[in-house]
């Protein structure tokens, strides 16, 4: 029965996490799949929102989801899931949304070229691809240090700027599972969008940022 309620409070860990992140920033989600299923001239428009509020409500959330997981890694205790994200989020919020500014605009450069360049010129598509791909690992690295670290935001961006690139493991770790979960979130399995697959990506992403963090701590780094 032991081993029953752990898994039971593992699986409550993830769901309420995943769904106050999405609730967080409910506004983003309805325009994400407002963009999904919208065609013409609206499209650049939804866009454009979704930058607008990221910086507001997409980065906030994630922070506060990121230091909720990072709570259960290094230990710490927790008296409700709940009143945990919702400190984290109002203790993080400010640093998360000047984060926010910096990053949104990396990120709309790189998914308008993505979206206008699909056809045309290939080379530049597969550069912005992998420009993407880099951005990603680096924003949830910046997530995993800001969280863990005290530090001014220039330390922070600079010391996840030398783990993406520094360490393998962490990228090819955050890549691979990532790509995972997501596939089978979109593929297979879609309720794991609503319960699972940013609460499992975080999860994951800090659990290798931490074991990089204490390597680097034994070795005096």
């Amino acid at each position: 029965m032991t081993g029953v309620y752990k898994v039971a409070e593992w699986i409550m860990r993830f769901s309420v996490v995943n769904l106050l992140w999405l609730a967080f920033q409910l506004p983003i989600v309805f325009l994400v799949l407002g963009a999904l299923f919208t065609e013409g001239r609206s499209i650049p428009l939804l866009f454009t929102l979704i930058a607008i509020l990221m910086p507001f409500l997409l980065f906030p959330a994630t922070a506060a989801m990121f230091a909720s997981v990072r709570d259960w890694i290094v230990d710490r205790e927790q008296k409700s899931i709940m009143q945990a994200f919702l400190r984290h989020y109002r203790d993080n919020y400010k640093v998360s949304m000047k984060i926010g500014f910096l990053l949104t605009p990396l990120w709309a450069i790189m998914i308008a070229d993505v979206v206008y360049l699909q056809a045309d010129h290939t080379v530049l598509l597969f550069a912005f691809i992998v420009f993407g791909v880099v951005l990603y690992v680096y924003t949830l690295t910046v997530m995993s240090v800001m969280v863990h670290y005290a530090i001014a935001i220039r330390a922070v961006l600079k010391k996840a700027l030398f783990l993406t690139f520094g360490s393998p493991v962490l990228f090819l770790g955050t890549i691979g599972t990532s790509f995972l979960i997501i596939y089978v979130s979109v593929n297979g399995l879609p309720f794991l969008l609503l319960f699972f697959t940013g609460s499992m990506i975080s999860f994951i992403t800090f659990s290798l940022f931490y074991r990089i963090y204490q390597n680097l701590t034994k070795s005096g780094g």
